[in-house]
């Protein structure tokens, strides 16, 4: 083996948790350039050690691929954290402008990376960011935010991937076909896809059951049933607007996520998607995720949405802690039966869709073992269940990288992939779910390079 041929890390001694297609488990790794070489027993992985290689010591501990977290609003979370919007103590708003300037995007969003890194997440998408937003009170979602993402990763400060998708409306709020139209024609920063990709556009569909704005067939204690947000004189023709917009994009070759909380606006998108299954559209600016369209949330999406969108090769990404959260808000505003029936994760598991867990961070906590645990708690577990609990940390992993159009080359750890994994101080699939979040994260490996190693802790 010649110099250049020499892995840059090793690491051996662990349980490596690859989520390959087998489940398969090995006990080292070897990265070189960003890439996994090996993938096996110490004695493989160490085969491509040579002078240079960093070789470190798991000592038993768990790996599992790194963490992407499929819905997080980073330069937000970079911003105001450690305070989030739901928590322990209730409700907080950030309603001044956080964001005004270049460095403090930048001062954001490295941020943002380093408290990723903390938690293990290699990932994250960031879910709406766009000229519909440069006026934004806090101006944590604006064109500016993706502008200087494009010059951080140019720049190779980025400590996580990125995936974006744009906004051309106000986050949680209207947007019109002409602007959507208009926007979809704006020019991309020239980037490369590994590090930011924008894969396609966000659109605002309705707000949420809470609030008595998620558009629901279903009667509101308060009266009615919600309405959509984008802009029209009235539900039909709004309806006519969002399916539009959702064609516009589709056939520009780009993915689509509709924040859709109610069952009628799910029905909505889900029904255009149908429409438009099986037309040739020329290959957009999405590189991989082109038309993987999924909805963002789905409270009230019901089974037979559920099978729908499995079938059309949809997905959805939903978050346990808000789901936790806001179960009582949601039973006020439409009733016990209704809430009960919300967020029906043992169904949305069972599809075979592309389903992913998310944190939507910082509206709650980036930690995704407190998401899974949570997950967990909806499902009705307490004890330790290891295909489960694998089930749910692939929605965390394995799943994301396919609503990324990426599973090519990330998401598992498997020969020729990104060597991008996580360090943990023992097995999550033998913990109990409440006991999830005390499980630590000793270090975190993006492309093959240590980008965080918790205090204390040593693996060389």
């Amino acid at each position: 083996m010649s110099a250049d041929e020499y892995a840059d890390l090793v690491a051996v001694g662990g349980n490596v948790l690859t989520f390959d297609a087998r489940d398969g488990r090995a006990s080292g790794l070897a990265a070189r350039a960003g890439r996994l070489v090996a993938v096996g027993t110490d004695e493989e992985a160490l085969a491509h050690a040579g002078p240079g290689t960093r070789v470190l010591s798991l000592a038993g501990r768990t790996v599992l691929p790194g963490i992407n977290d499929s819905h997080l609003h980073a330069a937000w979370l970079g911003a105001v954290w450690p305070d989030t919007l739901i928590s322990e103590n209730g409700l907080s708003a950030h309603q001044c402008r956080l964001l005004a300037d270049e460095e403090s995007r930048r001062a954001a969003i490295l941020r943002a990376g380093r408290i990723c890194a903390s938690l293990g997440i290699t990932s994250y998408t960031e879910p709406g960011l766009g000229p519909g937003e440069d006026d934004g009170e806090t101006g944590c979602f604006s064109q500016a935010v993706l502008d200087t993402y494009a010059t951080l990763a140019k720049e190779g400060e980025l400590r996580a991937r990125v995936t974006a998708l744009r906004l051309f409306g106000t986050l949680d709020g209207p947007s019109t076909l002409e602007d959507v139209a208009a926007g979809l024609d704006a020019p991309l920063p020239r980037t490369d896809p590994a590090w930011l990709n924008v894969t396609g556009l966000k659109i605002f569909a309705d707000g949420i059951p809470p609030m008595g704005s998620a558009w629901t067939c279903h009667h509101y204690t308060s009266g009615g049933h919600g309405s959509l947000l984008v802009a029209g004189a009235d539900d039909t023709t709004r309806e006519h607007n969002l399916r539009t917009m959702i064609r516009l994009a589709h056939r520009a070759g780009l993915q689509v996520g509709v924040h859709a909380t109610g069952d009628r606006s799910i029905d909505a998108f889900v029904d255009t998607v149908a429409e438009l299954a099986g037309e040739p559209t020329p290959d957009g600016p999405g590189r991989g995720a082109a038309r993987r369209h999924y909805v963002i949330h789905g409270d009230l999406v019901n089974p037979a949405q559920i099978a729908r969108m499995a079938g059309l090769g949809m997905g959805l990404t939903t978050q346990p802690v808000i789901a936790t959260a806001t179960a009582d808000w949601v039973a006020d505003a439409l009733g016990p039966e209704v809430a009960g029936a919300a967020w029906p994760l043992q169904e949305l598991l069972a599809s075979g869709m592309t389903f992913t867990l998310s944190s939507d961070g910082p509206v709650t906590t980036p930690d995704w073992r407190a998401q899974v645990a949570a997950a967990c708690g909806l499902l009705g577990e307490r004890a330790p269940r290891p295909r489960l609990m694998a089930r749910l940390l692939r929605c965390y992993t394995t799943a994301p990288a396919v609503q990324d159009g990426a599973e090519t080359w990330k998401g598992s750890l498997e020969w020729g992939k990104a060597a991008d994994f996580c360090v943990l101080d023992r097995d999550p699939l033998e913990v109990a779910p409440a006991d999830l979040p005390e499980v630590a994260v000793d270090a975190t490996v993006t492309a093959g390079r240590i980008v965080h190693l918790r205090d204390g802790v040593s693996l060389d």
